[in-house]
């Protein structure tokens, strides 16, 4: 029972921590041409060189399917992103970076990259850095086969 106890806590724990981040990055974000949900999608676009279909992408961002449906068609009409058809299956739709999209990607990715660094890599030292990454990665394959959907995309 301890265990289940202390595991609570140290979800509890992460959550919470997780939670004053995101509010942190939200309000970084409020001066920048994109959001963070707009740029949530570059940046994981940015990763897969060769696009991503749809529902592969929405693995990766926090929103609802009709939800991401609708905000890549936003960023398409505001030339963030194009939307084709995938050539091996002719019901998916491949999202793909424009240049456009991959320029402000690569602006903001920088002044948010400057946020996390001293947002996270200033409240720890290397050591508790390289654990962190360790402990959320062996997290996150524990996941895998649960239920939980996982996309491949480029480190």
């Amino acid at each position: 029972m301890a265990r289940n106890r202390t595991a609570e806590e140290a979800w509890e724990a992460l959550a919470r921590a997780q939670t004053a981040l995101m509010r942190g990055f939200q309000e970084d974000f409020r001066g920048e041409e994109v959001s963070m949900r707009v740029y949530d999608v570059l940046y994981t676009l940015s990763r897969c060189p060769s696009g991503a279909r749809l529902r592969d992408l929405n693995a990766h961002i926090l929103l609802t399917q009709p939800s991401l449906s609708r905000l890549v068609e936003r960023m398409e009409a505001d030339g963030l992103v194009h939307r084709c058809g995938d050539p091996t299956d002719r019901r998916a739709t491949v999202v793909r970076l424009t240049e456009r999209g991959r320029e402000i990607q690569r602006r903001v990715g920088r002044r948010h990259a400057a946020a996390i660094a001293d947002r996270v890599g200033g409240a720890l030292s290397e050591e508790e850095l390289a654990t962190l990454r360790a402990l959320a990665d062996k997290l996150r394959a524990a996941q895998e086969g649960r239920g939980s959907v996982s996309m491949t995309v480029d480190p």
